[in-house]
């Protein structure tokens, strides 16, 4: 590790977590001097640059939520989706390498989906970290796992599982294909989310590879992968004789056919994307990016727009808005500045949320109003984008603990976990 970072074990900002240290990761405290320039040719040469967002307020006149508790036993949830069209259950993903599934109806434990608790590493921001059901999963079984391997200091894996055809509510136990194994430099910032897009492509979230700064400038670096938001295809596979590799890249990606690039690429400048999401309706895309010391953000790409397509977020050249090397300035010529930012002394560790396109009628006056929250702070936040322009930017008085991450069933409708093992339905107070 270089001089100039300091410890990992975050006792100093985030000591009171020591149980618990913070999965998207708050200041690891220290700081590199400052990001090269991107490599190749992936950046927009046109990016859109948010307007400063207004500070939080209260929520719209005449709507109350209240968090619905699901008292069912987890152990550190971390995230929670259910298939394409299936309102009767609710995946839910524990950090240890379980995922676990709830009758949406009686909220009731139906029992363990799969356990791969045998192949998933320990550390503080390492686990089982994201769950996608195939478009096609009720036909073809398919979903895919993120989580970080027991090799070297933890791998970022990709795997693809089946469903049992006997059984919909159990896995089988072997993995049918290793989509992708990228390796890690540190046991921090792993990023791990894992979601398909409107397009039907499998995108996967990946830190800056860890410590602390990015010091080995991989945001800005796109011949890696870490650091960005890819972009895959899940039925063929360009590279056969690669046991790491066993997907495709589709053609429309950026950086697709140039030099010493990876074609994979869809979205760069990034430090940890702890959680990121799509409208379901107008495709936008919201990135979540967990900040250093000063700052967190959340970034907006609209469907209008490619929906991050070569977009640079800014990472490590930038801190949210702010040039990351202190006193030494920056260019923000190409890079796109976040829609919402917060500093350190509203929280330190930012979990992305979702747009809310569920079906409750008391609810729809919020539909399209995309929710957020803080690990460390333990709010939850929202705003509307009207335009590009970020409207109704809210605090709601819901304070659930230490919210690892924000969850969508298949009807839309919105939850909260917390590390403690709470699990919350959004409702309407």
């Amino acid at each position: 590790m270089p001089a100039t970072h300091v410890s990992l074990g975050m006792a100093g900002r985030c000591g009171v977590l020591a149980m618990n240290l913070l999965l998207a990761a708050c200041s690891d405290g220290g700081y590199s001097v400052g990001g090269t320039p991107a490599m190749g040719g992936c950046l927009r040469t046109q990016t859109p640059t948010m307007a400063p967002a207004p500070a939080p307020g209260a929520p719209p006149a005449g709507i109350a939520l209240r968090l619905d508790p699901i008292n069912v036993s987890l152990t550190f949830p971390l995230f929670l989706t259910a298939p394409p069209g299936d309102m009767n259950r609710l995946f839910v993903v524990e950090k240890g390498g379980l995922i676990k599934i709830v009758n949406r109806a009686n909220n009731a434990l139906i029992g363990t989906f799969l356990d791969i608790s045998n192949l998933v590493s320990a550390g503080g921001e390492q686990g089982l970290l994201g769950l996608a059901f195939d478009p096609q999963y009720a036909t073809n079984r398919r979903f895919y796992v993120s989580y970080t391997d027991k090799v070297g200091v933890g791998n970022s894996v990709v795997a693809r599982y089946l469903a049992d055809p006997n059984n919909p509510n159990v896995a089988l136990t072997a993995a049918d294909s290793i989509i992708i194994t990228q390796a890690q430099p540190f046991e921090n910032h792993n990023g791990g989310m894992i979601a398909f897009g409107p397009d039907d492509y499998l995108y996967i979230g990946l830190g800056d590879g860890g410590s602390g700064g990015d010091p080995f400038y991989n945001g800005q670096n796109t011949g890696v992968l870490l650091g960005k938001l890819l972009r895959i295809d899940v039925n063929t596979d360009d590279f056969p004789n690669d046991a790491n590799r066993n997907y495709g890249v589709p053609s429309s990606n950026p950086c697709v056919g140039q030099a010493g690039v990876a074609g994979e690429i869809w979205s760069f400048g990034l430090r940890n994307p702890w959680r990121y999401s799509f409208d379901r309706q107008s495709g936008d895309l919201y990135v979540a990016d967990v900040g250093q010391g000063l700052r967190e953000e959340v970034n907006v790409s609209t469907s209008v727009d490619g929906a991050g397509r070569g977009i640079n977020y800014g990472w490590n050249v930038m801190e949210g808005s702010l040039c990351y090397s202190p006193g030494a300035g920056c260019s923000m010529t190409g890079l796109t500045l976040p829609a919402v930012e917060y500093d350190h002394g509203s929280g330190c560790s930012i979990t992305g949320g979702y747009a809310y396109r569920g079906t409750l009628p008391a609810l729809q006056t919020l539909r399209g109003t995309y929710f957020y929250g803080d690990f460390c702070a333990g709010f939850v936040r929202s705003f509307r984008l009207v335009n590009g322009v970020v409207t109704e930017h809210a605090n709601w008085p819901l304070f659930p603990g230490n919210i690892t991450s924000f969850g969508e069933d298949a009807a839309g409708e919105l939850y909260i976990m917390t590390s403690g093992g709470g699990l919350y339905r959004i409702v309407p107070n």
